[in-house]
């Protein structure tokens, strides 16, 4: 089994992704930014993501060439009335983004705001 990488910061594991993922994460990165300005980047499990404290709220994975997702930890107690999560565990799920016009920022903003509520808190010590 491969080693999973590490990266130091979310530009770090931004600049090893191929550069059409480049262009979604970079647009979830704005989104996100607008969206919920308090979530923090970084990096978990080899992935991008979003903290609130210390905890995970939403992550950024480009392992696959035709799209990248975009996803939450607690997804599966997500409200998701436009079907967009996918995903069959106890709690994880994505969107698969495409392209950069592939994210509604409605419908992901929504998302994103229950994931906040649903994420423990836990601040750094």
């Amino acid at each position: 089994m491969p080693k999973m990488k590490a990266y130091a910061t979310f530009d770090l594991y931004l600049a090893d992704q191929r550069p059409k993922n480049q262009v979604v994460i970079r647009a979830l990165r704005r989104f996100v930014k607008r969206a919920q300005p308090k979530l923090v980047e970084s990096v978990k499990w080899g992935n991008g993501c979003w903290l609130s404290g210390t905890q995970p709220v939403a992550y950024v994975y480009a392992g696959e060439p035709e799209y990248t997702q975009f996803g939450f930890l607690y997804g599966s107690k997500l409200d998701d009335p436009k079907k967009l999560l996918e995903g069959k565990g106890a709690y994880v799920r994505h969107i698969k983004v495409r392209t950069a016009r592939d994210i509604d920022a409605r419908a992901f903003a929504a998302l994103l705001r229950q994931a906040l509520k649903l994420t423990p808190v836990r601040r750094p010590r």
